[in-house]
């Protein structure tokens, strides 16, 4: 029998309703934490739901709470680019870190001593960050943090969690913005997880982050679903329309379009009440509902936070607080020396297994043999144990009644005089804590480190060759440095241990693949020693060509951003070493190539010293794009007006920034004149 259309309409109607009650009742108990029903009245409104869309399929829409969980498996998960990078916090470990935070501040914002700086002090949850994408107040996307530029499309399993509104409350959001906060799973959740996890005969969690962290990355959202998993609102990336001119009342505002905000946020006056602020939160630690690592503060003023900026890989406005690591006692059973890729031995305890900081660590760092020396630590010792979240674990010293008697029986470590790989000699130059095998390329255990960091996903991303297969194209002479991969064929690899016809296919496309790359992909990949993937982009920024870098003297390399004398000092010395530039022009003759960017005029661009605003949408470009080429001439572009903008660019449909510059008198451009400004 069909429905008539006056009976479709009613039902149409029901079901608006019911989704307005069920999304109420979610703001309710995740956001403001009071629910208003029973589970079992909750429960019996979904059912009704369901049944009424299972009847009429045709009137479900993508918002609708029954669609948390409905999607199929994923094959794997989809890159997604941020529209802004999600940047890491810098960390402060005690006070004196944290009034020098403060002193930078005011002393970049030209503040005197007794000019205070309103923070706003938050705990900083241990678990994993996310961005969330709504267009017209509706989730569209949602990405894990990934390596900061690009991260993991999760959308399909973000969307069951009922913590997360799939449409914003009320009106006053922007056509387009992204969410940023941390999904996490309460202290509570992963204790009734693991003991599922045990019932089902399944492996368990270390700890709470990393059972976040797996079920958000769950191929089958169904999985997700069940776990406890919970989300925190912590602040925005990208956005179409001004928002409060506070980070607190940005909270706030989140908190009304239905995000769940953390109740512990204060907004204070004065660094010394965010140390307050970190005394009270570190006395009830133990008794929160999930688990923390330290307290975060950010200026408040989101006009002091643009012009404060950001360093390459951290703002500047805002730091980590960490708390004191968990700490145990253990016996150090022996001593292990590892080789990197770079050469270096690290010693690395062999300990009595041990359960400190959510895992059992059997196997600790002790850095090198001057703390070693400083520390007095010995083979059969009691020693203290310290691991904090991800952080290695390391031996913090020797128990102290341990170094007043030392019953037990012990003996000291020794560095080696030769590699426990290569059996070169080991070098130990005076004045650094560094000993190193000489070995150089030649060394198995820096060749395989080299080219395992060659060929990783945010290096060249080579995609099927891991770990297991780089040890055994090396072990069985097949490749002697990252340019022999390019050399290997699908009859060579096929015939490799564990590898088929299909696979060898595979990995052979993929290398042809990730021939074409970037200059900073590049630079980053050839592991340079303290060249991490922010130097490279900055490297190259700069510079703009490899034959400038390499040929680059310290003094020039010095003078770019965030690339100080050592850093410089590592750079010059590995570009003047044949071996190297013999591995590059062997990566180049085997077609590995980037899209060379015009050369540099950041330092004496047209723009230089001029900053932007931009507002509304240019018909030209995106504004991505009118960043970019901003940049590129030198100059700077910030969110917020003020009397020290040069320029506001106003496209069509410009927010209240308009308004702000003709206050202030901030020279307005319109489209015309902006391009006109860029010839």
């Amino acid at each position: 029998m069909v429905d008539s259309e006056d009976t479709r309409k009613q039902i149409a109607k029901r079901i608006a309703i019911l989704n307005e009650q069920l999304g109420n009742y979610n703001y309710q108990y995740y956001v403001l934490d009071s629910p208003t029903i029973p589970d079992a009245e909750y429960d019996k409104l979904f059912r009704e739901l369901l049944e009424l869309e299972e009847k009429h399929p045709e009137l479900i829409t993508i918002n609708s709470s029954t669609q948390r969980v409905g999607a199929k498996p994923l094959a794997k998960f989809q890159a997604v680019k941020h529209h802004q990078p999600m940047l890491s916090l810098n960390n402060a470990f005690d006070q004196k870190e944290v009034l020098a935070f403060d002193e930078r501040i005011r002393k970049r914002l030209s503040l005197s001593e007794t000019d205070f700086i309103d923070y706003v002090c938050e705990v900083k949850l241990d678990g994993l960050a996310v961005s969330l994408c709504y267009e017209k107040g509706v989730l569209v996307q949602a990405a894990t943090r990934g390596d900061g530029m690009t991260g993991e499309d999760v959308t399909q399993n973000i969307r069951t969690l009922k913590a997360i509104p799939l449409q914003l409350r009320g009106q006053r959001w922007p056509a387009f913005i992204e969410i940023r906060g941390e999904v996490y799973i309460s202290t509570k959740g992963f204790l009734a997880l693991n003991i599922a996890q045990m019932k089902n005969n399944e492996k368990t969690f270390a700890n709470p982050r990393n059972a976040a962290a797996g079920s958000l990355r769950q191929l089958d959202p169904h999985i997700t679903a069940k776990r406890p998993l919970a989300f925190i609102a912590y602040g925005v990336g990208e956005k179409s329309a001004d928002l409060p001119d506070t980070h607190f009342e940005l909270l706030q505002t989140l908190k009304e379009w239905g995000l769940p905000i953390n109740a512990e946020s204060e907004q204070v006056n004065g660094i010394a009440a965010c140390l307050s602020y970190y005394q009270k939160i570190l006395k009830k630690r133990d008794k929160l509902a999930y688990e923390i690592d330290g307290v975060v503060y950010k200026v408040n003023s989101y006009l002091q936070q643009n012009e404060l900026g950001f360093i390459a890989r951290a703002p500047r406005f805002a730091i980590a607080h960490k708390f004191p690591a968990i700490e145990v006692l253990t016996t150090l059973l022996g001593v292990d020396f590892q080789v990197g890729r770079t050469g270096v031995l690290t010693p690395v305890a062999r300990l009595k297994p041990v359960f400190v900081g959510g895992a059992t660590v059997s196997n600790a760092t002790l850095h090198n043999m001057d703390e070693i020396a400083r520390k007095d630590i010995r083979i059969g010792d009691e020693v203290i144990v310290r691991r904090a979240g991800d952080v290695i674990p390391e031996v913090v010293g020797v128990v102290g009644t341990a170094l007043k008697f030392r019953e037990k029986e012990t003996s000291p470590i020794q560095l080696p005089q030769h590699c426990p790989i290569c059996k070169a000699d080991v070098e130990r130059i005076e004045g650094e804590a560094a000993a190193r095998c000489t070995g150089g390329l030649s060394c198995p255990a820096q060749r395989k480190e080299g080219i395992k960091h060659f060929v990783s996903r945010k290096a060249m991303d080579i995609e099927g060759i891991g770990d297991k297969l780089v040890e055994q194209l090396v072990d069985e002479n097949l490749i002697h440095d990252a340019a022999d991969l390019f050399s290997l064929d699908k009859t060579t690899l096929a015939n490799l241990d564990r590898m088929g016809d299909k696979s060898a296919e595979n990995i052979v496309q993929a290398l042809l693949k990730s021939k074409q790359t970037t200059l900073a992909r590049f630079i980053y990949a050839l592991g340079i020693r303290e060249v991490g993937e922010a130097t490279a982009r900055n490297l190259v920024k700069h510079f703009t060509h490899l034959d400038a870098i390499m040929s680059a003297n310290i003094e020039a390399l010095s003078a770019v951003e965030d690339v100080g004398p050592v850093v410089a000092s590592h750079v010059s010395l590995f570009f003047k070493q044949p071996h190297n530039c013999e591995v590059i022009e062997k990566l180049k003759k085997a077609g590995v190539s980037w899209v060379e960017m015009p050369g540099s005029q950041s330092a004496s661009g047209k723009l230089a010293n001029q900053t932007f605003v931009l507002t509304g949408t240019l018909a030209s470009m995106t504004r991505d794009e009118a960043k970019e080429r901003i940049e590129s001439l030198g100059g700077k572009v910030i969110n917020s007006v003020s009397t020290k903008t040069t320029y506001v660019v106003a496209g069509r449909d410009p927010g209240s920034k308009l308004g702000k510059a003709e206050s202030l008198q901030v020279p307005v451009l319109d489209e015309a004149a902006f391009l006109a400004l860029l010839k």
